[in-house]
């Protein structure tokens, strides 16, 4: 892992593996990890794609890099587009891509103690 990362040529490069996959996204963690409490993770949608209803892991925000996305979650729901960020709701939420789109996700995991 280097220091330095453009997140425009990582959006770029997903954004062409969410187009040829047959399930219309693709992802790559950019910092972090499972050994790590802080994730962080460029998420390409092609229009129309969406990443079904979920938890939230923790503490989450998802920053728009290109396209216009909607976060859903109950009865509200936000609408994103680039250079927005949004606060993911600490409940279960879909996030539909509204065109093609790569988004940032920050997540800090909450911590479990034995």
């Amino acid at each position: 892992m280097t220091n330095k990362l453009s997140l425009d040529a990582v959006a770029r490069e997903q954004l062409e593996r969410a187009g040829a996959d047959s399930a219309r996204r693709s992802a790559r963690t950019v910092y972090g990890g499972h050994e790590h409490a802080l994730r962080q993770t460029v998420i390409a949608l092609s229009a129309g794609a969406e990443l079904a209803e979920h938890e939230n892991p923790g503490e989450a925000t998802v920053h728009v890099l290109h396209g216009r996305v909607r976060l859903r979650s109950d009865d509200a729901s936000w609408e994103g587009r680039r250079g927005d960020l949004l606060v993911v709701p600490d409940a279960r939420h879909t996030v539909e891509a509204l065109a093609d789109s790569a988004i940032l996700l920050t997540v800090v995991k909450e911590r479990r103690h034995p």
